[in-house]
């Protein structure tokens, strides 16, 4: 069925979220920018795409509208909890990720099970991330860097949290760079003194992305009211 979305921030992502609706059947008919009204002119779904300092304000704001969500925002998710509360509040729908890749979510899947067959040998191998994304990317590390933390950290009782460029030592060192005008590259490695095993997803470009924040939108209306984690609609 063709939806009728609107795009709160249109950049780069929006107008690459616009190309993959329209491709998929799909009419935007709102492009809402920093300071325009929200006028979503009947949308059946909003896809947010704005800024991290901008998203949860967006979200709980969103959340008492009733037209379903597709957050793409990342590094608001210290605020989930209140956000989450207010869709179950306001009886609405939101699905949110780090990441909208299907293969980023494919290999998040991955990441947990080769920790999983890494735990019994913590002793030999060394975990660290690293993530390289373009220099206009504000948070850092990556929201799916984290993610990719958090799948591996359950497995590794002696690791205390993570850290930013391995600052803290005890925990897994996450290392960000900055590097025009890469889409975003993602490695989980082990290394020993022996040999290395590393994980890897790379982009090519924000398709994939785009790709996945229509899919979202398509399913939203299987989901109940509250905040859903886009794997939920990929691995149910």
């Amino acid at each position: 069925m063709a939806l009728k979305l609107a795009l709160i921030g249109y950049g780069k992502m929006g107008q690459a979220i616009e190309a993959e609706a329209t491709a998929r059947g799909h009419l935007v008919v709102a492009r809402i920018r920093r300071g325009d009204a929200w006028e979503f002119n009947g949308a059946d779904a909003v896809i947010e795409f704005t800024q991290p300092d901008a998203a949860a304000a967006n979200l709980v704001r969103l959340a008492a509208l009733q037209t379903p969500v597709v957050c793409g925002t990342t590094g608001w998710f210290d605020d989930l909890p209140s956000v989450a509360e207010a869709f179950v509040r306001g009886a609405n729908r939101m699905v949110y990720a780090s990441n909208f890749s299907l293969g980023v979510q494919l290999a998040l899947k991955a990441n947990e099970e080769l920790a999983r067959l890494m735990a019994p040998y913590s002793a030999e191998y060394t975990a660290s991330i690293e993530e390289v994304h373009h220099t206009a990317k504000k948070d850092a590390p990556s929201g799916t860097a984290i993610s990719f933390a958090e799948g591996l950290l359950p497995h590794f009782a002696q690791l205390n949290g993570w850290s930013l460029d391995g600052q803290t030592p005890g925990a897994l060192a996450v290392y960000a760079r900055r590097e025009d005008p890469v889409p975003g590259t993602h490695t989980v490695r082990y290394e020993s003194s022996i040999d290395r095993i590393e994980l890897v997803h790379t982009a090519h470009n924000r398709r994939g992305f785009a790709l996945g924040a229509v899919l979202a939108a398509e399913g939203i209306t299987k989901l109940n009211p509250g905040a859903h984690h886009f794997s939920k609609l990929l691995f149910a």
